[in-house]
């Protein structure tokens, strides 16, 4: 568990190279980014433990992502809510002789300010 503001910059460096690999990565990531502001006191929250715990869990066990073969159709999922987008692109791939729908990417990012202010629709089209 980071113990200073230091530590937890660092852990969001690392676990920010990864984010194409973890799903809803940005909403997992949002308690602890209030924690890098110099402004605000360091105070590790039981929201933010779980939010640190929730991330480290998805960062060992992250879904192994495939290369695309683009003579295959994609599916794309999106999201959208007042806390961030968020996207996965999938492949319907052939293992052992079975259809199986495998992840390519997973993206996601937190609502701008100005963005907040969308429709649904409007936002999962950002």
């Amino acid at each position: 568990m980071p113990q200073n503001r230091k530590e937890i910059q660092s852990f969001l460096g690392f676990s920010g190279y990864y984010r194409q690999h973890i799903k809803d990565f940005a909403p997992r990531e949002i308690p602890l980014y209030e924690l890098c502001d110099k402004d605000k006191v360091f105070e590790m929250t039981i929201d933010r433990a779980k939010a640190f715990e929730s991330l480290r869990q998805a960062l060992t066990t992250a879904p192994p992502l495939l290369m695309p073969d683009f003579k295959l159709a994609f599916k794309l999922y999106i999201d959208a809510s007042g806390d961030g987008l968020g996207a996965a692109l999938h492949q319907v791939q052939i293992k052992n002789n079975k259809p199986v729908e495998v992840p390519i990417c997973f993206i996601s990012r937190k609502i701008k300010l100005t963005e907040a202010r969308y429709g649904a629709s409007q936002m999962e089209c950002l």
